[in-house]
């Protein structure tokens, strides 16, 4: 046995110090294949400083052997020495056998830098000089995976099936054909890749995609068991609780629907998403303290999320608690905040506490984005009814009858300030 193989032998057993003494060793010892297939291993699991010295003795030995410089490079770019790394690359000519690997390790490095064009330009010229190339293919598929251009990603992972890849690298092809196709909105193809997913890659992400997948499918039963055994499976993918509380929700199973969410919640105490989806399901159960106490939660967690804090005002405008809602609203209009919705939820609750002036100011300001909207119309009416507006009530009353003629409760009163007048 070789030292090499001796300290593998020990790492497996988790005697680090014996493996060090064998390392040392084989370094005096072993010949050079030898160490080269030591220093990929050790790389593999991660002892990069074990893997650097080997590669740096063999260059000192073979200093035109350019794949050691690439492999120095990637170790570099692990350690987070990316000018290293450069001048590692800069010194493989494009003649060089180890010139499309080079390029792959350079488009490694600018993506850790964020450098996508460069990367892209990088992977495309390694594709030039080597198309039928799997880790060309994959490197690209991969690209284009993880910078969400879903459909240009798809053809590379194609390739790798069809030249009979079924996994690359530790990474399901299928899996990621399936993600692919789904954001593509290729639902049904999606699903036929997930389906193809060997049991060793069905990770919890790739079962959670599938999941997601049947609800777009309206395949509401099936999307259920999905993200149900992948809970009972890994409770703690907090991903999953809202998308299957919502396929509860969707079936009308309200309770079921409450209890995910509520274990989602157990997992995932922060999520003011969650709380708001809460909030939402126990409408549906008509718990009115139990949905306040959800809604005040998520607000809290996140004050500034508009979808929530108007969840939160419809309901005090539905429990008519108007003083609770101008509270919560003012300070937003102050800000400059320009959601309609607000807009029209103050002017509901000033008209209500009699503050006509104000909820005069608010109305105009909603009107721009409702002006096609019959029922915020008909509170406009009303609203000028009261204030005794008759001309811009009958300009209203008129815009809204060009928009609903059969109301015949509105034309009577438009036909009565028409008599008026």
């Amino acid at each position: 046995m070789t030292y090499s193989e001796q300290m593998l032998d020990q790492l497996e057993a988790g005697k680090l110090k014996e493996a060090q003494n064998s390392f040392k060793l084989a370094l005096i010892n072993d010949d050079d294949d030898m160490l080269f297939s030591l220093a990929e291993e050790l790389y593999a699991l991660g002892f990069l400083q074990q893997a650097r010295t080997i590669y740096l003795k063999l260059l000192d030995r073979y200093p035109d052997e350019d794949e050691l410089k690439t492999n120095l490079a990637t170790i570099a770019i692990d350690e987070g020495h990316n000018d290293e790394a450069l001048s590692y690359l800069a010194q493989i000519n494009p003649n060089s056998p180890a010139y499309v690997q080079s390029l792959l390790v350079a488009a490694d490095l600018y993506q850790t830098e964020e450098e996508f064009e460069v990367t892209e330009d990088k992977l495309k010229e390694a594709y030039a000089l080597a198309p039928d190339e799997p880790a060309v293919e994959f490197a690209l598929g991969e690209f284009y995976f993880m910078v969400g251009q879903y459909s240009e990603a798809i053809q590379y992972y194609f390739q790798l099936i069809k030249n009979g890849y079924t996994d690359f690298a530790k990474v399901d092809i299928a899996g990621r054909l399936g993600i692919c196709y789904a954001q593509s909105g290729q639902f049904k193809k999606a699903l036929g890749y997930f389906d193809q997913v060997k049991p060793e890659y069905q990770t919890s992400d790739t079962r959670f995609q599938k999941g997601l997948t049947q609800l777009q499918l309206g395949d509401t039963e099936k999307a259920i068991k999905t993200l149900e055994d992948l809970i009972n499976d890994d409770n703690q993918y907090a991903s999953a609780y809202p998308e299957l509380a919502k396929a509860y929700e969707k079936e009308n199973k309200y309770q079921q629907a409450l209890r995910v969410v509520q274990e989602g919640l157990s997992v995932d105490q922060y999520n003011e998403y969650l709380y708001s989806l809460a909030a939402e399901i126990t409408s549906h159960l008509g718990d009115q303290k139990l949905m306040k106490k959800y809604l005040v939660k998520a607000h809290e967690l996140d004050p500034e999320n508009m979808t929530i804090t108007l969840q939160y005002s419809n309901f005090l405008l539905h429990q008519h608690d108007d003083e609770a809602n101008i509270k919560l609203l003012s300070p937003l209009v102050k800000e400059d905040e320009t959601d309609p919705q607000l807009y029209w939820n103050l002017a509901r609750s000033y008209q209500r506490t009699d503050q006509l002036e104000l909820a005069g100011k608010y109305y105009e300001a909603a009107l721009p984005a409702y002006s096609e909207n019959p029922t915020f119309l008909k509170e406009l009416i009303n609203y000028y009814r009261e204030t005794g507006e008759t001309d811009k009530l009958m300009d209203e009353l008129e815009h809204y009858l060009r928009l609903v003629p059969t109301d015949t409760e509105m034309q009577d009163l438009y036909d009565q300030y028409e008599d008026y007048k």
